[in-house]
């Protein structure tokens, strides 16, 4: 089975479109960075990433959407970074562990982006299914890569493969949402995530 890079607004539309989706993504990165989920405001969006509020909404019908969809391209982006290297480790929850910590202190070293990224995602309902969507097969694709370390590849994923990467997907999800809602703390949730992941990933 193979795990195809997931398909997202990004890959669709004219070069002109995929410019001015880019622009609003990068504008709400910015403005979530600087104060977090209440700063991302579709006007302030709009105004920064020179396009017309209108036009805005017509990509985005909703602030949830957008925030999800910045949260789908980040794991994106990170999907993509692996795929170009062999990841360390002699086991599997060696490797996705190494990925998966990797990820974390990323996202915590960005504290306000992530807690909108991360309450956009708590946040979404049924109308936001594709986004959510891709999010989940961005990060189904991290996860096989790290359990396979690179080689010999994604042509060696199987199905078993794929419900072990939801499953920790899943509880990786669950730890980022303890912490940005500060039911844990990072050393917290980076033991509670080691655990999960040697117990489901027994060699």
């Amino acid at each position: 089975m193979s795990i195809a890079n997931p398909s997202t607004s990004d890959d669709l539309g004219s070069a002109a479109q995929r410019e001015r989706r880019k622009r609003i993504l990068d504008a709400t990165y910015e403005l979530a960075k600087s104060g977090g989920f209440d700063a991302v405001q579709m006007r302030a969006v709009a105004e920064q990433a020179d396009v017309a509020l209108g036009t805005l909404y017509r990509y985005f019908p909703s602030k949830i959407h957008l925030l999800v969809s910045a949260l789908g391209r980040q794991f994106d982006e990170a999907a993509v970074r692996l795929r170009e290297r062999e990841i360390p480790g002699d086991t599997q929850a060696d490797r996705v562990l190494y990925v998966l910590k990797r990820m974390a202190r990323g996202m915590q070293g960005d504290p306000k982006l992530t807690e909108a990224l991360t309450r956009a995602f708590m946040f979404a309902d049924s109308s936001v299914a594709n986004e959510i969507h891709v999010v989940g097969m961005a990060m189904t694709s991290i996860v096989t890569h790290a359990m396979h370390g690179g080689v010999p590849g994604e042509e060696a994923v199987d199905d078993e493969d794929v419900a072990i990467a939801r499953v920790i997907g899943d509880v990786w999800l669950s730890a980022l949402v303890s912490w940005v809602t500060g039911r844990s703390s990072a050393a917290e949730t980076a033991a509670h995530m080691e655990t999960a992941i040697r117990l489901i990933l027994r060699d």
